[in-house]
């Protein structure tokens, strides 16, 4: 009995590769998913790279045109434009955060971003010490980031 299990396993030959380990045939689906993955981590490497730049302008133009009103009208101007200028990129960080969610997880932006402009008009109009024309003007600052950006890229193209 002892020989007959003994000739059994010795005649029946185990391979330490398991199949899981050998490379499996790619078919063109599993090639097309991989190329739309490389495609998309590519354009969102764009889309972070644009983000960052927008970003940049921004904070560059906030601080130009804070110092400009702070020399040409008062602090207590420049600190209200200050105001809708800050609550202005975060609105742009998160336009940039439902962007990055488009297509995956949702199907749509989402309108939670227009409540925080309307806050903030809100309190300016309820505290007597804001200014809604400076702190609207303020918000708009990203607005002019964007203007800012295409000027750029109409006039000097990327090389």
């Amino acid at each position: 009995m002892q020989s007959s299990c003994l000739t059994v396993l010795v005649s029946s030959p185990v391979s330490l590769s398991d199949e899981s380990t050998a490379p499996t045939p790619t078919t063109r689906e599993d090639a097309k998913t991989g190329s739309e993955e490389a495609e998309s981590d590519k354009s969102m490497g764009e889309f972070y790279q644009l983000y960052q730049k927008l970003l940049v302008i921004t904070l560059v133009l906030m601080g130009i045109i804070f110092i400009s009103v702070w020399i040409f009208y008062s602090l207590n101007t420049a600190l209200n434009y200050l105001i809708g200028a800050c609550t202005g990129v975060v609105y742009l960080k998160m336009l940039a955060k439902d962007v990055e969610q488009l297509g995956g997880e949702k199907q749509r932006l989402s309108k939670n971003r227009f409540a925080l402009f309307v806050g903030l008009i809100v309190l300016a109009t309820q505290w007597h010490e804001l200014q809604i024309v400076p702190i609207f003007l303020g918000f708009l600052t990203y607005k002019a980031t964007l203007l800012v950006y295409m000027v750029q890229t109409a006039f000097i193209p990327d090389s």
